[in-house]
């Protein structure tokens, strides 16, 4: 545990030499958080079949040390790279990539992470690759194997590998089938020289009945953890398992009821962030919209709980119906794509009005929720953010309503300073 909490040490020590300001814990108020630009995406003229514009599209992540922003990018066949300092477009990263099929099931790209200079990414079916961004090329392959199967004989699912972690003490990835049931997860080695991929093993949730969502490599605890949006045939009941990279098993499993967990994010001192993506109400149902008034109110909220024993810290009232979940050292807050915030009306689902939210990591309170936009088949459901500026990156589909979003956009959201625009 010691060398753990050196290695957790050393890494906030480094994104300090980078330049990153840490916020401090005095009482003063956090401003505001705004649009303050969207950032077109370009069509790519190599998709096939030919994109008409980003609107499918799935999970982004920001690399502190560059500064540059990935997403995956389904309607166009690509990873799309993003200056997050500066807000400019820079290139697509074509990966052989499945695309959008119609069905988030068999789509990809999906999860999308970077260490060092090689960018790891999820796909159909089942695929997981490596690309060196020093060259843009795939130099590292391989196929999650669904449990029991192994290679050689590896039982290759249909279905996308969707969110992945790395580990990078272990150099492992755990890369999620979240559409299989039951949903699994596979074990991957990365050669940290070349970036290639082998397959090392696979473990099945077994009593996961809704998929499997967001997992994240906790380096105070040397774990694994997992978000499963529900346990057996209660909606009610979700969970977050922590899974030991050495066995390949899960050590515990965590309850989080109320919830149906799918976000997850590694905040300060040991905790974690559980993004939930259904809102209850009231009375623990899932909420509905009642025309008339007579059911029981929505109550969105989103659940922070200790990594080293499943213990919740706070329900946090106000945000729910979550997909990505970020949490910013550069202001101490967590950041929550919720595309399904009960309210007004949101284009493709009258009941939803999406937002991204904001809590403040330190007294564990919602500061603000922001609205976003929604455009089947695409929605405001993925978040990064840039711990150096403290923006955070919510792309958005086709549409006319947001500017520059014709082709699909990246909107910019953060605290106004002088000289920059304002779009809100």
């Amino acid at each position: 545990m010691k060398a753990r909490l050196s290695f957790a040490l050393a890494g906030v020590l480094s994104a300090a030499a980078a330049g990153i300001a840490f916020a401090d814990d005095d009482a003063r108020t956090a401003p505001a958080v705004k649009l303050l630009t969207t950032i077109p995406v370009p069509i790519n003229p190599k998709a096939a079949p030919p994109s008409t514009g980003m609107k499918s599209f799935d999970i982004s992540w920001v690399d502190a040390g560059t500064e540059l922003y990935y997403l995956a990018d389904r309607s166009n066949q690509t990873v799309d790279v993003v200056d997050a300092r500066h807000n400019r477009f820079v290139k697509q990263i074509m990966g052989g990539f499945r695309g959008f099929t119609g069905s988030n099931d068999t789509s990809g790209p999906n999860g999308v992470q970077v260490a060092g200079n090689f960018l790891f990414v999820t796909d159909a079916p089942s695929r997981v690759v490596t690309i060196d961004l020093r060259t843009d090329n795939v130099v590292g392959e391989v196929h999650t194997c669904k449990p029991p199967s192994a290679p050689p004989a590896c039982v290759i699912s249909p279905n996308r590998a969707d969110e992945l972690a790395y580990d990078p003490e272990d150099s492992l990835i755990l890369a999620v089938n979240n559409a299989d049931d039951p949903p699994y997860a596979t074990f991957i080695r990365v050669d940290r020289n070349t970036g290639a991929l082998s397959w090392v093993a696979s473990i099945s949730f077994a009593d996961a009945t809704n998929g499997a969502e967001q997992p994240v490599w906790h380096a105070g605890t040397g774990r694994f953890y997992i978000s499963i949006p529900q346990i057996g045939p209660n909606p009610q009941d979700g969970a977050v398992k922590r899974i030991n990279p050495t066995t390949h098993a899960v050590e515990a499993t965590y309850p989080v009821r109320f919830c149906q967990p799918a976000g997850l994010t590694v905040g300060p001192n040991g905790d974690l962030l559980v993004g939930c993506s259904v809102a209850f109400d009231e009375a623990g149902n899932a909420w509905a919209r009642d025309p008339n008034g007579a059911a029981p109110a929505a109550k969105p909220e989103s659940v922070i709980i200790d990594a080293r024993n499943g213990s919740i810290d706070r329900r946090v009232q106000g945000v729910g119906g979550n997909d990505e979940v970020w949490y910013n050292p550069g202001d101490n807050r967590y950041y929550l794509a919720a595309r399904n915030q009960p309210g007004g009306s949101s284009p493709g689902n009258a009941n939803f009005s999406p937002v991204l939210g904001i809590i403040d990591a330190r007294t564990m309170t919602l500061d603000q929720v922001v609205p976003t936009f929604n455009q089947a088949p695409g929605s405001a459901h993925s978040v990064a953010v840039d711990p150096r500026n403290n923006h955070a990156l919510v792309p958005l589909p086709v549409n006319n309503i947001v500017h520059d979003c014709h082709t699909g956009c990246i909107a910019v959201y953060g605290s106004p300073r002088r000289g920059e625009r304002d779009d809100d």
